[in-house]
C-alpha cells in the first residue's frame, strides 16, 4: 500500500471532504467515509507548498486527493456532456486514481476561514476556469498565488479547475481501485511513514 493519510500525518492542513457529505455536485454521499490519501512523495510536495503559503498567511484546504476508479467511473456515468469537460474519462483513468491529484484551496492561518477564490469547489461552469477574467481581484489573486506556489513545487494545473493540481510524476504510476475502507484495513506496517 503506498498511499498516506494525510489527517493522521497531522501537518496542518484542513479538510473539507465534501464527497463524503451530500454537499457536493452528485448531491449524495460517494465516500463512505472522509479520506485524504496521497501517494507519499505527493503528500511531502503538498506539504512544501503548505509551508511557502504560511508567509503569506495562507495553509492548504483539501478537498480531494486519491479516489478510487470506481467513483470516477461513477462521476462520468452519472453525469451530463457539459459536466464531463471538468471530468476525466474512465477509459484512462485519472491522476486521482494513482494519488497523483489533489483538489485543493487555501485558509486563513488566523481565522481559519476559506481564502476567497472565483467560484467553488467543483463549481461546473467559466468561474472555475484556471484563467477566468472575472469576479474579485483578491479571488483571482488568491488563485494565482496557490497557482504559484503549487508550481514551485511540482504541480501542475488544469485549464477548467482552479483547484486542481497533478504531480508531475503522474504518468509514472498506476491506476488504483483501493477502497477507503481496504486502506484503513491494511496493516500500519505496510503504510509508509510520511516522514
Amino acid at each position: 500500500m503506498l498511499l498516506v493519510d494525510l489527517e493522521a500525518a497531522r501537518l496542518g492542513f484542513r479538510f473539507d471532504i465534501r464527497y463524503a457529505r451530500t454537499d457536493n455536485f452528485m448531491g449524495r454521499v460517494v465516500y463512505p467515509t472522509p479520506g485524504a490519501f496521497l501517494l507519499k512523495h505527493v503528500g511531502q510536495d503538498l506539504y512544501k507548498v503548505h509551508e511557502a503559503l504560511k508567509p503569506h498567511g495562507f495553509g492548504i484546504l483539501f478537498f480531494d486527493g486519491y479516489r478510487p476508479w470506481s467513483v470516477t467511473k461513477l462521476f462520468w456515468d452519472e453525469s451530463n456532456t457539459h459536466d464531463r469537460q471538468f471530468l476525466a474519462n474512465p477509459e484512462n483513468g485519472s491522476s486521482h486514481n494513482r494519488g497523483c491529484a489533489v483538489d485543493l484551496s487555501m485558509f486563513y492561518l488566523d481565522s481559519g476561514r476559506p481564502a476567497e477564490m472565483p467560484s467553488d469547489f467543483d463549481e461546473m461552469n467559466e468561474k472555475a476556469y484556471a484563467t477566468y477574467p472575472g469576479g474579485a481581484a483578491l479571488e483571482r489573486q488568491n488563485r494565482d498565488l496557490l497557482k504559484a506556489k503549487m508550481n514551485e513545487f511540482g504541480f501542475e494545473g488544469i485549464q477548467h479547475e482552479w483547484w486542481h493540481f497533478n504531480h508531475t510524476t503522474h504518468e509514472n504510476w498506476p491506476v488504483m481501485n483501493f477502497s477507503f475502507e481496504e486502506i484503513g484495513q491494511a496493516p500500519r506496517s505496510l503504510l509508509p511513514l510520511f516522514r
